[in-house]
């Protein structure tokens, strides 16, 4: 199995691309530590991980994006199994506005910024702290199509396009000691957030934004968080032990030009 024996935590993984990569994750065989403010949701997919891994896994309830939250789960990984290999951060948010957010209120920027970017930040910095005790260890990284393409609203592709460079800068830090940070850019994929679900969107409303993402899409259709999950694996694994600072871009080519 691809990721046996590490150890993985993995933020806002109570939904979306997160609960499909801790899912794998376990299938990998890895020991997985779900981070999320969803404790409902979160023990859905505590269950799920730890049905298709067959180990048991750990869920915490905090918000990653202030350093108590982040302090909490990369305490809590390293308190239950001793050590963090595998650090995702995949927490985020979006406003759900696709056109341009240039006036954008404060409130909403600022909270956007926080979960998106800071969160990243945040969690990585106390996860190389323990990480370079071995100098070993993989980050990584949810981006966008967003941070490349004006899509999601200024906030959104602003936070995304932040995390490149924040994942391209520490990279090149990282490197010398044995840990790797890349990131994964989703494009129009069928989650919660995407389809509008998360704000109470109807079936009907739903399918019509989808429809509109695959017209968008050259590939005619949109993808599933499982598509999103396989390159986080891959990302994670020894497999890709000579990447790093990389973005892969998973988006049915709707980056192509």
């Amino acid at each position: 199995m691809r990721l046996e024996g590490k150890i993985a935590l993995i933020t806002g993984g109570a939904s979306g691309f997160g609960r499909e990569a801790a899912r794998r994750f376990a299938e990998e065989g890895a020991s997985v530590v779900i981070a999320d403010v969803d404790e409902a949701r979160g023990k859905e997919s505590l269950a799920d991980l730890e049905a298709a891994g067959k180990r048991p896994g750990l869920l915490v309830i905090g918000d990653v994006a202030t350093g108590a939250g982040a302090a909490q789960a990369v305490g809590g990984t390293i308190e239950k199994f001793g050590r963090i290999d595998v650090l995702l951060n995949n927490a985020g948010i979006s406003s759900g506005i696709r056109w341009d957010t240039w006036d954008a209120d404060e409130e909403l920027w600022d909270r956007i910024l926080r979960v998106n970017l800071k969160s990243v930040y945040l969690c990585s910095r106390l996860a190389i702290k323990d990480m370079l005790k071995r100098n070993r260890g993989s980050i990584v990284n949810t981006a966008s199509v967003a941070a490349s393409s004006p899509v999601g609203g200024a906030p959104y592709a602003t936070s995304k396009g932040g995390m490149l460079s924040y994942t391209r800068l520490v990279a090149r830090e990282l490197a010398p000691h044995g840990i790797r940070m890349n990131c994964v850019s989703p494009g129009f994929i069928r989650t919660p957030m995407a389809t509008g679900e998360a704000r109470g969107a109807s079936k009907e409303e739903q399918e019509q934004t989808m429809a509109y993402f695959a017209k968008r899409t050259p590939m005619g259709m949109t993808g599933e968080p499982l598509d999103i999950a396989h390159a986080m694996v891959y990302l994670a694994s020894d497999e890709a032990r000579f990447i790093t600072g990389h973005e892969l871009v998973v988006d049915g080519g709707f980056l192509v030009r």
